[in-house]
C-alpha cells in the first residue's frame, strides 16, 4: 500500500523493549514463573501443606502415640478423620506430626546437598588441570556408588551412636539429612561447574578481571550469582528427591523409630494391613505424592522464569 511503512518484528520488538520501563531481573522472573499455572497452583497446595504440618497439631491436640485398642483399623469417621492403625492411634495426628518431619529432612538435605555441590563445582570450575580433575574424579567416583545400599549400610552402622549423644528424633534427623544430603551433591557439582566453565570467560568477567579483581570476588561478585537459577531448579527437585529417599528409609525400617511418625514410617507400618485398611495406605502415599508433585512443578516453573534465553 502506498505510504505505508513495513517494520520488521525484530525492529517492532526493540522498539518495544525500549519504550519499556526498566524492570528488575528477579521481578521479570516473578512475572514469567506466574504464567507457568501449574507451578502457581503448586506453590499454592504446597503453602497449604506446609500450613497444616506447622498449625495442625496445634488445633487437632489428639496425642501422636495414644493407644486405644477399642478403635484400632477404624475407617475415616468424625472422630478420626482419617482412620486408626492397628493400635488405634489417630492418623490424622500421625500424620500432621510426620509431615512436620519429611518435608524437614527434604529441605534439610537439600540444603546440605546444594552447599556442598556449590562448593566443589566452584572450585572445579574456576580452577584449571590438577584440581579440576580431581574434583570430578571424586564427583565420578560417588555417582558410580549404589547409593540405596550405602544409605543402609551408613545408617545401620551410626544410628545408635547418634541416638546416644543427641537423642533419638534429632539424631536420627541430623543423620539421614547428611547421609541423604552426601549422597545428593553430585549434580549440583557437575551443573555448577559447567555454568562456572560459561560464565568464566564471558566479557563481564574478564572486565572485573582486567581491574585487578581477585579470583574469590570473580566467583561470590560475578559468576556465582549468575549461575544460581539452574542451581535453584536442581534444589527444588532435590527436595522432593530427599522426601522420597526418607520415606525408602523408613519403608525398609531404617528411618525414624515407630513412636516418631513420618509419611515413610506410616507407610512402613502400614504393609501388612493393606486389605483390611486401605485408609492406613492412602494417607502416607497422597501426601507423599502431593509433595513430589507439586515440588517437582515448581522446579518446571522456576526453571522457565530463570531461563535467560526465554523470551521477556
Amino acid at each position: 500500500m502506498a505510504g505505508s511503512t513495513l517494520v520488521s518484528p525484530t525492529a517492532s520488538a526493540q522498539a518495544r523493549a525500549a519504550g519499556r520501563k526498566h524492570v528488575s531481573p528477579w521481578r521479570e522472573a516473578w512475572r514469567r514463573f506466574r504464567r507457568h499455572r501449574l507451578a502457581v497452583v503448586s506453590v499454592v497446595v504446597l503453602g497449604l501443606m506446609v500450613l497444616l504440618v506447622l498449625f495442625g497439631p496445634l488445633i487437632w491436640r489428639v496425642p501422636v502415640n495414644e493407644i486405644d485398642f477399642s478403635a484400632k483399623l477404624q475407617g475415616p469417621s468424625w472422630q478420626h478423620p482419617l482412620g486408626t492403625d492397628d493400635l488405634g492411634q489417630d492418623l490424622l495426628a500421625r500424620m500432621l506430626y510426620g509431615g512436620r518431619i519429611s518435608l524437614a529432612v527434604g529441605l534439610a538435605a537439600m540444603t546440605v546437598a546444594i552447599l556442598v555441590g556449590v562448593v566443589i563445582g566452584a572450585i572445579a570450575g574456576i580452577s584449571r588441570g590438577g584440581v579440576d580433575a580431581a574434583l570430578m574424579w571424586l564427583t565420578d567416583l560417588f555417582l558410580s556408588l549404589p547409593q540405596l545400599p550405602l544409605l543402609l549400610l551408613v545408617i545401620y552402622l551410626f544410628r545408635d551412636k547418634l541416638k546416644d549423644i543427641a537423642g533419638p528424633e534429632f539424631g536420627m534427623f541430623v543423620l539421614i539429612v547428611i547421609v541423604i544430603g552426601g549422597f545428593r551433591w553430585m549434580p549440583v557439582a557437575r551443573l555448577v561447574r559447567a555454568q562456572f566453565f560459561s560464565l568464566r570467560e564471558k566479557e563481564f568477567v574478564e572486565a572485573a578481571r582486567a581491574l585487578g579483581a581477585s579470583t574469590p570476588r570473580l566467583v561470590v561478585r560475578h559468576i556465582l550469582p549468575n549461575a544460581l537459577g539452574p542451581v535453584i531448579v536442581a534444589g527444588t527437585i532435590d527436595v522432593a528427591a530427599a522426601i522420597i529417599a526418607e520415606s525408602t528409609l523408613s519403608f525398609l525400617g531404617l528411618g525414624f523409630p515407630p513412636d516418631i511418625p513420618t509419611w515413610g514410617r506410616i507407610l512402613f507400618d502400614a504393609k501388612d494391613n493393606i486389605d483390611f485398611a486401605p485408609h492406613w495406605v492412602l494417607a502416607p502415599g497422597i501426601a507423599i505424592f502431593l509433595a513430589v508433585l507439586t515440588i517437582n512443578f515448581i522446579g518446571d516453573g522456576l526453571r522457565d522464569a530463570l531461563d535467560p534465553r526465554k523470551v521477556m
